[in-house]
């Protein structure tokens, strides 16, 4: 793989390492990822970049037995739904707790981690995971 792999893939997911979404201007709503038509409004061009906020709380969860493809040595894990701070849901991995805390209505906050690497040679995926805040 080229030395230029790297920084792609960081260009390529704003998203992922930075949680950017886009907010509509006119009816105030946020969105994660982002979207180019506001859902609420039904307009075009009145969206705004915006950084999500980095804490939430769990809405719900599962425990992740049977991993997909690239993800076999992880579990068993927790999914969740996340409810941040604006309102926004987005689907994380709950990570670096005891499993009797990952509750809903539990605390969470952002933490960058590993999400995958292919094999030695590629480079390492990074992104957005969350852990619970007492």
């Amino acid at each position: 793989m080229s030395n230029y792999a790297l920084p792609l893939i960081w260009r390529k997911f704003p998203e992922r390492y930075n949680l950017l979404g886009n907010k509509c201007t006119n009816c105030g709503r946020s969105y994660f990822p982002s979207r180019k038509i506001c859902p609420n409004c039904r307009r075009k061009g009145h969206l705004i970049e915006e950084v999500m906020p980095k804490e939430g709380k769990i809405i719900s969860f599962t425990k992740v037995f049977s991993a997909p493809e690239g993800f076999e040595e992880e579990v068993p894990y927790f999914l969740a739904i996340i409810e941040l701070i604006n309102g926004v849901r987005l689907l994380a991995q709950i990570v670096d707790n005891e499993d009797h805390k990952v509750l809903i209505g539990a605390k969470v906050k952002m933490v960058f981690r590993k999400i995958s690497e292919k094999d030695e040679e590629s480079p390492i995926a990074y992104g957005y995971k969350f852990k619970i805040v007492e």
